[in-house]
């Protein structure tokens, strides 16, 4: 399904016309009007003209093909991890990452009715996030394109049964009534947003305004090969804050990985460290160096 909810178009079609009178200053997002990359989008570039579109991959085609200057897509979340196939369609996508956004997360359980609901609609990610509110309450979580989306379903099938999981936003927007606020399983809920343009970022090495750098690579396959890729970043004293693994493929039989750095190019320690890890590595790409929106480590929240 590649359209949204009928409920939705009317608002779908009015942002669409807007972005479209200046692509430039135009911000792709996931989702239904109403949803929480919506929201995103709004706080983190409040200038800034939001676009729906359908899926992530459409988010990211607008800025490729000139109908948006700057992309922002969620990447992951404090309580349910990151996004599904992020991690494969920001390598793909050729953007440059050039900010961040921490947005605190909170659902609303909203329906055609006032409940019991044998089921709730949402995007995946808040179905996790809420997913013992929903087991307590024996309520089928049911996956939907995103959450605004799903509210908007709901009200297009009018059945009372039936309920969505999505910003207390949505239902105003979708005519819905709020059967219960906050129904996110941790009060301390976040998720973290990037944004992508077609253009890095070029920063200046300040030591007064950390950067992080965010890459891909894929390491050699030989005995000991990540334990020596990741040797120079602490020879160097550089602070690695994330590295997940994932698998690029089908023939299992190589890793990459994804991580993130505090620090730009340009920082001696960095470069250093960077291609200490390509020698080790088949191959290696930076997504994008990019001003620090939240400390990491003991100085702040590292989730």
């Amino acid at each position: 399904m590649r359209s949204f909810p009928a409920p939705a178009l009317a608002l779908v079609d009015e942002l669409r016309a807007a972005a479209s009178a200046s692509p430039a200053n135009a911000v792709a997002f996931q989702g239904s009007p109403g949803a929480n990359s919506h929201r995103a989008a709004r706080e983190a570039l409040p200038d800034a003209l939001p676009l729906p579109c359908f899926s992530f991959e459409d988010a990211l085609e607008a800025v490729k093909d000139g109908r948006a200057g700057r992309a922002i897509i969620p990447i992951e979340n404090s309580q349910h991890g990151r996004v599904a196939d992020i991690h494969f369609l920001l390598p793909e996508s050729g953007l440059a990452i050039v900010g961040e956004y921490f947005m605190p997360i909170h659902h609303a359980l909203m329906g055609c009715g006032e409940g019991p609901f044998e089921a709730a609609y949402s995007h995946p990610q808040a179905l996790g996030q809420s997913r013992l509110f929903l087991r307590n309450r024996g309520i089928v979580p049911l996956s939907y394109a995103d959450t605004a989306g799903a509210a908007a379903f709901v009200a297009e099938k009018g059945d009372p049964k039936f309920a969505a999981i999505a910003p207390a936003i949505a239902a105003e927007l979708y005519g819905l009534n709020i059967v219960e606020n906050h129904v996110e399983d941790s009060a301390d809920n976040m998720t973290r947003f990037v944004v992508l343009a077609d253009k890095p970022a070029f920063l200046t090495v300040d030591p007064e305004k950390p950067a992080i750098t965010t890459f891909v690579f894929e390491v050699k396959n030989i005995p000991a090969a990540l334990y020596k890729a990741m040797g120079g970043f602490a020879t160097n004293g550089v602070n690695m804050t994330k590295l997940e693994s994932y698998q690029d493929g089908t023939s299992f039989s190589a890793t990459s990985f994804y991580a993130d750095i505090i620090g730009a190019p340009g920082d001696p320690a960095v470069d250093r460290a960077l291609e200490e890890c390509a020698f080790h590595s088949k191959e290696l790409r930076i997504l994008g160096s990019y001003p620090q929106a939240r400390a990491r480590g003991w100085g702040g929240v590292s989730r």
